[in-house]
């Protein structure tokens, strides 16, 4: 699949290559949503917790006893039932991580890149530089690109002038091409790739 190559200015600087095997799948959206929910699993703190009946300050001595007072049987006043007592069956401190395999997380990946090929919401920049760390200017040529939610994808080490300029905007991120991933694609309209991230991309899935 070839497709055009542009600078930031929006300018055509010629085409390049994508590679059918990483951006021209068919995509399969159960593969998608699994790697996306393995995702939101992971981030989850899992810190939520509450009191039971074991936490909770109060006495576990009978409260009256077993018959003959006309009420209901009870033993401990730490339990459920009573105002101030522990809570049944309550969260406690977990990971919600799950298991998924390294092969299927990074065919997610390659399905993702090919939905946003498929949908023609991939950008191919020649480089992401900008001379100074001022947010306005970028704005502004990203403005006029058309460009207000997207995913920019550049080297491993990302230029620092073009991070500082962009982490201001709302909804356009700046990833280097190690921390590319699922749901950072799924939830931006356009994914722009540097040169140099497609090189990597495609060193990474020989």
């Amino acid at each position: 699949m070839k497709i055009d190559m542009t600078s930031l200015d929006g300018e055509a600087v010629g085409a390049i290559e994508l590679n059918d095997a990483i951006f021209g799948l068919t995509p399969r959206a159960d593969l998608i949503a699994r790697m996306v929910r393995y995702q939101l699993a992971k981030r989850r703190a899992g810190t939520h917790q509450t009191l039971g009946r074991s936490d909770i300050s109060r006495t576990g001595k009978k409260m009256y006893k077993q018959k003959g007072t006309g009420s209901a049987r009870h033993g401990s006043a730490r339990v459920p039932q009573f105002r101030g007592g522990g809570r049944a069956f309550g969260p406690v401190v977990r990971s919600h991580a799950h298991d998924l395999p390294k092969k299927l997380r990074s065919l997610a990946l390659k399905h993702a890149l090919s939905a946003k090929a498929q949908d023609g919401a991939i950008i191919v920049w020649a480089e992401a530089r900008v001379e100074a760390a001022k947010t306005k200017p970028l704005r502004e040529k990203l403005s006029k690109l058309g460009l207000d939610n997207a995913l920019i994808i550049d080297g491993m080490e990302p230029e620092s002038n073009f991070q500082l300029a962009a982490r201001n905007i709302p909804e356009i991120d700046v990833l280097p091409v190690q921390g590319i991933n699922v749901y950072d694609i799924l939830r931006r309209k356009t994914l722009i790739l540097t040169r140099a991230a497609l090189e990597a991309l495609e060193a990474r899935f020989q």
